[in-house]
């Protein structure tokens, strides 16, 4: 049996030639002295397929864009420590507060985290594709001048995008934790908190689960910890990688994100922005069930779905993989010349026992039908 899947085409496949066309008039049209594929992953829990094929297929593809277009390119992991910790629920006002990883956990060992489940990957793919790549944790990106000079300048014009950001209220999330010691909880949907704002800073106004109403200032040079609901986060991340004349931003996603960044692309066009400056993205094949359901850690763990037919424990936990984080590293970037191959495979989901046949055996020496 080939290793190669068996795809259909599709209105996007059959307008490209190569998976990476998809890139090109962005890359034309911007003539960037260097391309940045930018690569996101909350981390929340250990690494599972989904998150390591993302990150094999950022690498692949900016080694295809490299060698296409001859300019250099690096990969940018954007370490997402936001992600709740905890949640419970205020029993006085009924409101849902969270505690994120930054603030449970702390800078120091969620470094230790990173370096520990992601860094041996991206170093064992950086190394075999000769690709640079760093590493942001959010905490530290949303602390940068350029970050909340874009807040502030866009939360200007929230009017216009508010009902983007957050279809249901039309209240985007600006959640800054309590700064008292050791609390760092926020309102998850930041319902009683209240952006003022100056001239070049805000004031954030808020209610503590523990310590009652608090303010905080978030200036370009420094205040708080500035926490945005996702959407709301990912406007302002891609409007500051926007400014960037130099470098060409790619946003790699998940395809389960392609719904989102409808909702995303129309709230920068109410902000001002024109259709030639909106993000350059690439969104990545989908794992799935047999429901046709994105393969979910969080349902299987608590009872809710089960480990679909032809899968294996270690989709849900990369460690478990059953051999050498080197061998792991080499059919990953197999797997995905083979994605990368024909439009075809690319823009499409694949099951996760389709995904683990892929992975089951080495491509090398079988060529493209």
């Amino acid at each position: 049996m080939t290793v190669y899947p068996v795809s259909p085409n599709t209105v996007l496949a059959n307008a490209l030639s190569t998976t990476e066309d998809v890139l090109a008039p962005r890359i034309r049209s911007a003539r960037p002295e260097r391309v940045v594929f930018v690569v996101g992953t909350q981390i929340n829990g250990v690494p599972h397929l989904g998150t390591s094929l993302v990150q094999s297929l950022t690498f692949a593809a900016a080694d295809r864009v490299r060698q296409r277009f001859d300019i250099p390119v690096e990969v940018m992991f954007g370490a997402l420590d936001n992600a709740p910790h905890e949640i419970v629920v205020d029993p006085v006002s009924g409101h849902r507060y969270q505690r994120a990883y930054a603030q449970a956990l702390g800078e120091a060992a969620l470094a230790d985290q990173v370096d520990t489940l992601y860094r041996p990957l991206f170093d064992a793919l950086s190394g075999r594709l000769s690709i640079p790549y760093s590493i942001e944790m959010y905490s530290r990106q949303q602390q940068t001048e350029q970050f909340r000079l874009t807040w502030l300048r866009a939360h200007r014009r929230i009017d216009g995008a508010r009902w983007w950001l957050d279809p249901a209220h039309g209240t985007p999330h600006v959640r800054v934790p309590c700064p008292q010691s050791d609390c760092g909880w926020a309102e998850k949907r930041a319902e009683r908190t209240r952006v003022l704002l100056g001239d070049d800073h805000a004031i954030v106004q808020a209610v503590c689960l523990h310590h009652g109403p608090y303010e905080v200032v978030i200036a370009p040079d420094g205040g708080g910890y500035l926490d945005l609901a996702t959407l709301y986060r990912n406007l302002v991340k891609e409007l500051a990688a926007g400014a960037d004349r130099d470098r060409l931003m790619v946003m790699v996603k998940g395809g389960d994100w392609v719904f989102g960044s409808t909702l995303v692309d129309n709230a920068l066009t109410a902000i001002g922005l024109a259709v030639g400056q909106l993000p350059t993205r690439l969104f990545c094949p989908q794992v799935v069930t047999d429901t046709g359901a994105k393969l979910s850690k969080s349902l299987i763990r608590d009872g809710k779905a089960t480990l679909p037919a032809g899968s294996a424990p270690w989709m849900l936990d990369t460690r478990m993989w059953p051999g050498s984080l080197s061998e792991y590293a080499d059919r990953l970037l197999e797997m995905a010349d083979v994605l990368l191959s024909d439009p075809r495979h690319f823009f499409r989901a694949y099951s996760a026992g389709e995904l683990g046949r892929l992975m089951s055996q080495s491509t090398r020496s079988v060529t493209t039908p």
